[in-house]
């Protein structure tokens, strides 16, 4: 069984901010594929499972999203190396993709709450860039929407993503994947 899960923060508020970039990539991927995700009280957030491929977005804000995380691996019984975390990135440029098997959380409060639940730094994830701005605040930057501009850079990223995660699903080798997407 794999874990997809893309970090963002629930809410029409935050549906299009550069901080929402996993839960765009798992929309994406969702909607490419006609799927839909449905809401699940025992995960704390919208899910689906097709096969051996669950998709989640967690609903506990992103400061929390280790605990919808790990109620879904203990649910499904999901082993560490079988999650893929899609999220944000200020330190790579806009529309640039990482892909890593561990690392630290960097500042990122999501990761740092995945870390802190699945008391480990050994999770696969999708590093997606969003650059930073020098003059506005790191806090007001990451719940920015998107520009038209920026829209049109993200786009194909998106489909990236969908194919990364098709290769995922698909138990391709993680170092493969990383050296075909990074």
């Amino acid at each position: 069984m794999k874990l997809v899960v893309g970090l963002g923060n629930p809410g029409k508020k935050y549906s299009k901010t550069k901080h929402n970039i996993g839960f765009i990539s798992v929309d994406h991927y969702v909607d490419s594929n006609n799927l839909k995700l449905k809401k699940e009280r025992k995960f704390n957030g919208k899910s689906l499972k097709i096969g051996d491929l669950v998709l989640l977005k967690p609903h506990t804000f992103m400061n929390n999203s280790g605990l919808s995380i790990k109620a879904v691996m203990d649910y499904y019984d999901i082993d560490i190396k079988d999650i893929l975390v899609i999220y944000d990135d200020l330190d790579l440029p806009l529309g640039k993709t990482r892909l890593r098997e561990k690392g630290s959380a960097g500042g990122h409060n999501g990761i740092k709450s995945i870390i802190s639940h699945l008391k480990t730094e050994e999770f696969r994830r999708v590093r997606v860039g969003i650059d930073k701005n020098p003059v506005i605040e790191t806090k007001n930057y990451v719940l920015s929407s998107f520009s038209k501009k920026e829209i049109e850079i993200m786009n194909p990223v998106y489909s990236k993503i969908s194919e990364i995660i098709e290769d995922f699903k698909n138990n391709k080798e993680f170092t493969y994947i990383m050296t075909k997407y990074n």
